[in-house]
């Protein structure tokens, strides 16, 4: 099976970029051959890719048709059995191009776009969220299956693009637990892990720390949890708040509500790379987001084991699975926030009955290796829905089912059930395709 994925970027720092580079080596190695065009040219996961064995491919900057155009140029020369968008202008571009292309198309739907909070949120404007709004229904049309990170993504986007909810399947991001290790563990490894981050920030070994990370945006909620932060530190002023996560919109005015505070008690990191490593090395993390697609940050804290706190909205909601696994919170107040950073800190014993019984879920619904599956028996199905013999079937409905998640079809949707492995892939996808597709031929650039 070869899966061209098409995404804005693969930058550092976003959700979408991560979970890609992440799933990577599964997919390749589960019998995926992968291809991965970025539209805008910048450094970030290019090595990771290529090291996962992928090829990548920057397409130069240009305005949205000449994307568009040469897009469709190389998807005629790669002739791949599925194009995989995600991000708006990668839906916007790839879902355009594929079609041209005649290729069939996946899109993810990463957020819960186009509501209330996003045409009110400050540096957006009304009107260009209706018009962004208008471009993505209008391409979304080209799809034949939808990946949703949530069901309440599922259920707002399917309202909001006018999809019929048949055509969307739900799986989560996912991540190896060995890789974030265990912060419950009481080992030695777990232990020195600790102490070692802890020395690197300069922070003694017995001061309270929470963490958040998450870009400078008014999304994410910063500026709500800096004004908590004042309530905190008014009843522990040793404890220490760290703020990973790159430079965005919010960052001139969580730098004012930073220096209000008393010095030491903030410290903005700016992005990171080792945010599993400050997970272990925290008391509590914290999402106090205004809405998410999923909150993938809150998912790996509970795959790391720390307690947690989160805005009690749908899609974090959703991610933690139960009140048992963290305290949620409204979003927007301070004060709530700051009572259920204080209980974190001063019930540990409850805390970390929370986090144990977290990570446990985690364990069940977020692995990598669980994911990566089940997005390529996704692909699959949009391959038997698109060009199977007998035309196309008639896909699944959302709903619960067994495993956790919703929006899966059942095994009844399209008739098969896909091999793992690249060779019997390939012979799957073989006998699928269309007969007599032809494809242009134009020069395309190397793989960079």
């Amino acid at each position: 099976m070869h899966v061209v994925y098409v995404i804005d970027s693969v930058a550092r720092g976003g959700g979408a970029e991560q979970a890609l580079v992440e799933m990577a080596p599964l997919l390749v190695e589960g019998g995926v051959r992968l291809d991965v065009v970025h539209l805008r040219d910048v450094p970030g996961f290019q090595p990771q890719l290529r090291a996962a064995g992928a090829r990548v491919f920057g397409l130069p900057a240009t305005a949205r048709a000449g994307r568009v155009a040469r897009l469709r140029g190389l998807l005629r020369e790669l002739r791949p059995d599925l194009v995989h968008t995600t991000l708006f202008e990668a839906d916007v571009a790839g879902r355009t191009a594929a079609a041209l292309a005649g290729v069939p198309v996946v899109s993810s739907l990463v957020n819960s776009a186009y509501g209330p909070e996003h045409r009110s949120a400050p540096g957006l404007r009304p009107w260009r969220v209706r018009a962004a709004q208008a471009l993505d229904a209008a391409t979304a049309r080209r799809v034949v299956r939808f990946h949703a990170l949530t069901r309440h993504v599922a259920v707002s986007m399917a309202a909001r693009l006018r999809l019929d909810p048949a055509r969307i399947e739900v799986v989560p991001r996912g991540r190896a637990p060995e890789r974030l290790g265990d912060a419950l563990a009481d080992d030695p490894a777990a232990r020195s892990r600790r102490a070692r981050v802890r020395a690197g920030l300069g922070l003694p070994g017995d001061v309270p720390v929470v963490l958040a990370a998450a870009r400078h945006q008014h999304q994410k909620g910063l500026d709500v949890l800096l004004r908590a932060w004042g309530v905190v530190v008014a009843r522990r002023p040793d404890a220490v708040l760290l703020v990973a996560g790159p430079a965005g919109a919010q960052t001139p005015l969580l730098r004012r509500l930073a220096a209000a505070l008393p010095d030491g008690t903030v410290r903005l990191l700016g992005a990171r790379e080792d945010v599993p490593e400050l997970m272990g090395a925290a008391e509590a993390f914290v999402a106090p987001s205004r809405w998410e697609g999923l909150g993938s940050a809150a998912m790996e804290a509970l795959g790391v084991g720390v307690p947690l706190v989160v805005s009690d909205v749908p899609a974090l909601r959703e991610t933690v699975g139960s009140e048992r696994h963290a305290l949620l919170v409204p979003p927007e107040s301070s004060w709530r926030l700051a009572e259920a950073l204080l209980a974190s800190l001063e019930d540990r014993s409850a805390a970390l009955r929370r986090a144990r019984a977290g990570r446990e879920h985690f364990l069940a619904h977020f692995t990598l290796e669980r994911v990566t599956r089940r997005m390529v028996e996704l692909y699959a199905r949009a391959l038997a829905e698109a060009g199977g013999p007998g035309g196309r079937s008639g896909g699944g409905r959302l709903g619960p089912y067994p495993g956790g998640g919703w929006g899966r079809p059942g095994a009844e949707s399209t008739g098969v059930s896909p091999p793992w492995g690249r060779a019997g892939l390939d012979r799957w996808v073989a006998s699928r395709r269309p007969a007599g597709q032809a494809f242009d031929r134009v020069r395309i650039p190397s793989p960079r």
